[in-house]
């Protein structure tokens, strides 16, 4: 009879990992699009573009809050205007630490970083952070506390 296998902390169906995993392909397929779309942004195909996608989703969940907590009375006085150069700084970064990934200019980044953050906006708006599609329905608006 064999011995039990000790309980494993990687287990499948973690709900916190399936949600970064999800995140991160939101992310890829973000920066691939913005790569179609915003001259100046160039990717080497899908394995650049995944990496992209992680490095970025670990940039804005370290990173990010650092620099926007270092630069937040510029960002007060440019009324968060200057969140979008942040965004763009953090885009260039991932370019930077990605081979096949490619931000050719400024402009280029803080734009690209604009179209990366509309579709991942758009495309975790239906998705949960388990991994469900969530689809409101008329009857579930009236159930909503007022």
């Amino acid at each position: 009879m064999p011995a039990p296998e000790p309980p494993s902390s990687f287990a499948l169906c973690d709900h916190e990992r399936v949600g970064f995993l999800l995140r991160v392909l939101i992310n890829t397929v973000a920066i691939y699009f913005a790569a179609t779309v915003v001259p100046g942004l160039t990717i080497g195909g899908v394995l650049p573009a995944l990496g992209a996608g992680l490095v970025l989703g670990l940039i804005n969940a370290i990173v990010r809050p650092i620099l926007v907590v270092l630069t937040l009375p510029v960002t007060l006085l440019t009324l968060g205007l200057f969140l979008f150069v942040l965004n763009g700084l953090c885009l260039w970064l991932t370019a930077q630490l990605v081979r096949g990934f490619v931000v050719s200019g400024f402009w280029a980044a803080v734009f690209g970083a604009l179209i990366v953050s509309v579709v991942s906006w758009l495309l975790t708006a239906f998705v949960s952070d388990r991994g469900h599609v969530q689809v409101i329905t008329r009857s579930d608006a009236r159930r909503l506390p007022r």
